[in-house]
């Protein structure tokens, strides 16, 4: 890994922008607030809490038809996390593209997240593009991308200071209990999420839309509901029609789901308007444990999540 991160942008995996906005339209943050010293010690006595886990399971629609299925996993342990996401596009557009992909991250909560390692890897029948990033304190100290990246005159330039301070795509995807408030707090939709995916930087601005009821496999109870814009900020092609066209999207939305055992939630439900039609990515199972598991490569937001986090057209 190059020991500065390589700020060019590569050419996007995606002909449409529909999944672009969905890896960024989740995200953050953290479980707990960081323990004092004396807390600590006080915990080091006592048996250490069991690990709280979480597999979601997600169906992927796009204009009414399904398309792919994917996964997210989760463990979460005291102040530190490993979330991973897989997709595949299924049916006659995964025999026609080959779309898979899988991405891992791993980091500690604090106020803020901090996310410390990110990679993702995306394979379609013609093409495959890895990224991996290092992190520390939420600033990225390597980066790597594989195939080389593509200069691209009309980007708007990405500077170190757009590497700082950041969520990677994944680590977005957990949203953190804002202060001491409750799970189910309106307050928790209103976040902006400064997401970096190796080769663009992009904020998803989240706003409260209602609290609703909601029933799946191991899930009943209340979700927030909550409406997202996305703003592109760097590295990005500013006269490209999707980016135009995300930007003045006003369909797009987020349902978040508390994680029990946690101060966390996680999308239970994504939908984003594109020009094709309305992507939709559901969790049709949802399963939760109170001890440690492996998360191993299982995990996910969807396929077009998984392939849109390098959003290059």
């Amino acid at each position: 890994m190059s020991a500065t991160p390589d700020h060019r942008t590569i050419k996007s995996p995606t002909k449409h922008a529909a999944g672009r906005l969905v890896v960024g339209a989740l995200a953050v943050a953290a479980l707990v607030a960081p323990a004092d010293v004396s807390a600590r010690t006080g915990r080091s006595k006592r048996a250490a809490a069991p690990a709280a886990t979480l597999a979601v399971d997600y169906s992927i629609n796009l204009a009414g038809l399904p398309i792919g299925t994917a996964r997210l996993a989760g463990t979460f342990e005291r102040d530190r996390y490993v979330m991973d996401v897989s997709a595949v596009l299924t049916g006659l557009v995964g025999a026609i593209t080959g779309g898979k992909g899988s991405a891992r991250a791993s980091g500690t909560f604090a106020a803020a997240p901090q996310p410390g390692a990110f990679s993702i890897a995306t394979h379609t029948a013609s093409s495959g593009i890895a990224v991996r990033m290092a992190l520390a304190h939420g600033n990225v100290v390597q980066a790597e991308i594989t195939p080389p990246l593509i200069d691209m005159q009309d980007r708007v330039p990405v500077t170190p200071a757009h590497t700082r301070g950041i969520l990677d795509p994944v680590s977005a995807l957990l949203m953190p209990v804002q202060g001491r408030g409750e799970p189910l707090d309106p307050e928790n939709c209103n976040r902006t999420l400064p997401v970096f995916d190796g080769a663009t930087r992009f904020n998803v601005v989240l706003s409260y839309a209602e609290t609703r009821p909601v029933q799946k496999p191991g899930y009943a109870g209340q979700v927030l509901v909550c409406t997202a814009r996305y703003q592109a900020v760097a590295g990005h092609r500013p006269d490209r029609p999707g980016v135009k066209f995300m930007e003045e999207n006003r369909e797009m939305s987020v349902w978040l789901a508390p994680v029990e055992g946690t101060r966390a939630l996680i999308p239970l439900r994504i939908s984003v308007l594109t020009t094709i039609g309305t992507n939709i990515i559901e969790a049709s199972r949802w399963t939760q444990g109170g001890t440690a598991g492996t998360t191993g490569t299982a995990g996910a937001a969807g396929a077009s999540v998984a392939q849109a986090s390098l959003q290059g057209e």
